[in-house]
This record gives structure tokens, sequence and C-alpha cells, in this order.
């Protein structure tokens, strides 16, 4: 068991790096301050293991104790955690879907809780409001600041301090990463610490290690959705984007404080874009899909928690036939709003009725 939970971590910890490319170097890809996607993910590898192994221990306390009692984490439950999280993270990545795994992490822990019911209540709270904050405040820190250098009229154009701007985005993008591997990789070995099967230090060591392959292996699709399909970007730009988030995520992890990365690098990406095109950024599909990923996974990873815990170790399968009724019944209503739109869009083309 102990075996399996070390595999299941590991697992996650190279789809945590596979998201975090797109949070860390997709601004420096996607504003052509590193041209190669190869490249890119490099530089995110060695920052993402930089930051694991020197700044990574203080959010692994947060998420090894702080939601739920650090006695009931058992070797089982690490795996159930893990496999939770990972398969949902696994599935945004496969979509190309910049995620958050502190938000799927975070989600699998509060499953096991509510199946035990001894759940962390104010803690999970603060912890959600700044999910919500952080990303809101970097969208309108990001939007606010770019109005700010269009209305003045604030532009570079000179070769030479476009080649500099250049190298401030690639240290900008590696302080990122470099903040991704401080709060993220806590999210694949915390569970690990609180079950006594690795201490602090082993585990962002060899936690770090398989992110920066992660980064490598698997960061391709998601670091073109963020660097190229949301928005186009300046270098001086693309430093206010990186420069924000590493900002923001390194300082909420000196507190121990899981932020949801993906999301801060995303909001501020839409936040240039609506200063640049207003609205309509939020018509293009990419953006759509993201929002409505970001809002649908953690509830994903707790209820696939709370399934495995209740079908394996608490074998109370009157709650699983609660759940699996709600989300048929979730599931059937969706598709018939689909089939009834659909229709009314038909008679609408048609200018008749049925």
């Amino acid at each position: 068991m102990e075996l399996a939970a070390i595999l299941f971590s590991l697992f996650f910890a190279m789809n945590i790096g596979a998201s975090g490319a797109a949070a860390s170097m997709g601004v420096a890809y996607g504003s052509g301050a590193i041209k190669k996607k190869t490249y890119a993910l490099i530089l995110c590898a060695v920052g993402v293991f930089a930051g694991a192994v020197i700044g990574g221990g203080e959010v692994v306390k947060t998420i090894s104790s702080g939601i739920i009692p650090e006695q009931t984490i058992t070797l089982t439950i690490v795996c159930i955690i893990i496999g939770a999280a990972a398969l949902s993270l696994f599935t945004a990545n496969l979509l190309g879907i910049p995620l958050s795994t502190s938000e799927v992490t975070v989600g699998a822990v509060v499953g096991v809780g509510v199946a035990y019911k001894v759940l962390f209540v104010n803690n999970l709270l603060i912890i959600v409001s700044f999910w919500v904050f952080v990303p809101l405040f970097a969208f309108g820190f990001t939007y606010f600041v770019s109005k700010l250098f269009r209305y003045f009229k604030i532009e570079v154009k000179s070769s030479k301090k476009q080649k500099i701007l250049g190298i401030v985005l690639l240290v900008a993008g590696f302080f990122e990463a470099f903040s991704a591997g401080m709060n993220n990789v806590a999210n694949a070995v915390g569970p690990l610490v609180a079950a006594d099967v690795l201490d602090v230090g082993k585990g962002t060591l060899y936690g770090g290690a398989f992110v920066a392959l992660g980064a490598l292996l698997l960061g391709r699709r998601v670091l073109e959705t963020n660097g190229k399909k949301i928005t186009r970007f300046s270098k001086g730009e693309g430093i206010l984007l990186s420069g924000t988030g590493a900002g923001l995520v390194i300082i909420s992890s000196v507190f121990g404080m899981p932020v949801p990365l993906a999301q801060v690098t995303s909001s501020s990406i839409i936040g240039i874009g609506m200063a640049k095109n207003g609205p309509n950024v939020f018509h293009k599909q990419v953006v759509q899909t993201m929002l409505k990923v970001w809002i649908v996974s953690p509830f994903l990873s707790l209820s696939i928690s709370y399934l495995l815990v209740s079908l394996f170790l608490k074998a109370d399968y009157y709650s699983i036939f609660i759940m699996v009724s709600v989300l048929l019944a979730t599931g059937g209503a969706v598709s018939l709003t689909k089939a009834i739109r659909k229709e009314r869009r038909s008679v609408h083309e048609q200018g008749g009725g049925i």
C-alpha cells in the first residue's frame, strides 16, 4: 500500500508539472520572448524544482493537517486523495485546459472530510476566499495597469529595449515557475507527509523532480492554450502578467496558503485581453471552457474521493445511491436543456413551429 501511495503521488506530481507549465511559462512563450516550446518547458522544470526544494515545505503543513485532522489520513486515504485529484487534473491536461492543482487536491481532501464528518470548515472557507480574491485581484490589477499603459501610450519600439524586455520576461517567468514549485508541489506530497510515508525534505525533493519531468513530457498542449489561444500580448504585458502571478503566489506560499496559480495567470491574461479588446474576450470558447472547468473541477475531485471512501472504506451504499441519482438527474437536466435550446433554435431558423 505504501508503494501504491508513492506511485499515485508521483503520477500526480507529473500532472502538476504539465498544468504548471502553462501557468508559469505560457506568458513568455505567448509574447515571443522564448520561441521554442522545449526551451520554455526546460526553464519551467528548473524553476519548479528549485521552488519545491527551497520553499515548498510551508504549504505541505496546510494540505496535510489544515483541512482535516492529520490522524484521519492513512495510506488508503492518501491513495484516494491523490487518485481523485490526479484523475481530475489528468482529464484537464488531455483537454489542454490549465487547471489549479490546489483546487482539485483540496476538493479531494474535503471529500474525505465530508465522508468522515471531520472537516475544518473555517479553514476551508479561508482557503476558498483566497481562491476567489487572488484571481480577481490579478484580473483587476493587470486590467488597470494595461489601461494606464494604453492611456499614456507607453510603448517600447527599439530592438535593443525589446531584447532587454525579453530577458526581464524570462526572469519573471522563471520566478513564476519558482512560485509554482513553492505552492503546488505540496499538493502531491502533502498527504504522504501526513501519513508519515515521507518527511517534508524528501517529499519536496522527490515531488519537485517529478513535477519537472511532467512539465517536460506533458506540458505542451497547456502551454499552447495559455500562450497563444486566449490573447496576444507584448513583452511588457508579459512581464506584468508573470510578475503579478509570481508575486501573489510567493507571498501566499510564505504563509502556507495554497492558491490557484493557473487561475491567477489565466485571470491576468484575461484582464489584459479585456483591456485590449473589451468584453469580447469572454466570447472566446477557450475562456468559457476554462471558467466552467475551474468551477466544476473541485466538486469533481470532491465527489470522486467521497464516492471511493463510501464504497471501499465505509460501505455506505445509501450515500452512493444518492450521489449517483443526483448525477443522473443533473446529466438529464443538462441534456434536456440542450435539446430544448436546439429545438427553439431550429424553430427560429425555419420560421415556424413543429
